[in-house]
């Protein structure tokens, strides 16, 4: 599936071009609704709101960003709270309070994997505004933080990133179907940040990337850092990889980017791709020979309770410029003394 995206979306050709009608139909009804969700919502909430998200269907690293600024928010002495649709689960009750402990099929797996790996509290609530009361009302931080909420226009908002997969981009620059694009690239004007995920890392502003100019462009890097037992919980160092066989198994938006890290790890890889937020069975998983079974950190959430003995997830941290990192507090910040003058 993700071979046959690249091609009709990622490539410089737009061969879904004769659906242009749909895309301007796509586009009239999303911008009619962020109308009036804007129109709709409250002027503001009494703490500050970031939003992750990104303008561009698929997977672009979102979650490990969304990791990377909670853990700079505690150092710098907030108390943040993730907010989160939890896209791939579902409750019979809402607002959903997720621990390290919670079933994925229940609360999605990603906010699982942020609760395990932030320990800050995390809710899941496909209306994140009312996600947003409870965590308020609760008192469970003093911050919020949107984990893929860049088009959710009912919660107000007084930070916006968008982030971008450094090598497709913007893709064929067309709205779906056509292309990639949820919102036109000019929507990129009114946020706050643009982050390029897997560009050349560096402490400077990037000046462009794929055609498109933001004030505050960073690039961040995804760099591996531990194996983990799916079952037990143990670890062993990525070095481990060097030379082995091993079976790359990914549920994620865009997994031949997880594929080539593996690779760039010394593994010899046999890939298996499925869905993003494919919910996984024990058949997926059945061993093959004496060679690893290797996941997501993502997708080891869901495995958990049958993975075989053979099965490690490769946990990835974000890293940033350091000038981003002052920039961001500063806007939140900022955002902060507004809301209590």
């Amino acid at each position: 599936m993700s071979s046959l995206v690249d091609r009709l979306w990622y490539g410089s050709h737009r061969p879904l071009g004769f659906l242009a009608p749909l895309s301007w139909l796509y586009r009239s009804i999303s911008e009619a609704r962020r109308r009036a969700a804007w129109e709709a919502r409250d002027a503001s909430l009494p703490v500050p709101v970031v939003v992750v998200g990104n303008i561009t269907s698929g997977g672009t690293g979102k979650s490990p960003l969304t990791a990377w600024l909670v853990s700079q928010l505690v150092t710098a002495g907030w108390r943040p709270v993730i907010l989160s649709r939890g896209y791939g689960g579902k409750s019979d009750r809402y607002p959903v309070e997720v621990n390290a402990e919670t079933n994925p099929c229940e609360a999605g797996d990603e906010p699982v994997m942020l609760a395990r790996g932030t320990g800050c509290p995390v809710v899941v609530d496909p209306e994140r505004r009312r996600g947003a009361g409870y965590a308020l009302e609760k008192n469970l931080g003093d911050l919020l933080i949107c984990d893929d909420g860049l088009q959710h226009y009912k919660l107000p908002r007084d930070v916006e990133l968008s982030v971008f997969d450094g090598k497709r981009g913007i893709g064929n620059g067309a709205l779906i179907p056509v292309g990639p694009l949820r919102e036109p690239v000019s929507r990129l004007a009114s946020v706050d940040f643009v982050i390029v995920n897997g560009t050349d890392y560096s402490d400077q502003p990037m000046e462009s990337f794929d055609g498109i100019e933001h004030p505050e462009m960073y690039s961040m890097v995804l760099e591996p850092g531990t194996l983990v037992h799916v079952r037990t919980g143990k670890t062993r160092s990525v070095s481990d990889l060097e030379g082995q066989a091993v079976r790359a198994v990914a549920g994620i938006g865009n997994p031949s980017r997880f594929f080539d890290t593996l690779r760039a790890l010394g593994a010899v890889v046999s890939e298996t791709a499925f869905p993003d937020h494919h919910r996984f069975r024990p058949a997926d998983l059945n061993p093959s020979g004496d060679g690893m079974i290797v996941m997501t950190a993502k997708d080891a959430v869901k495995c958990r309770d049958f993975a075989p003995d053979n099965a490690w997830s490769l946990t990835v941290e974000a890293r940033l410029p350091d000038r981003f990192r002052d920039a961001f507090l500063a806007r939140v910040r900022q955002c902060s003394e507004q809301l209590t003058s």
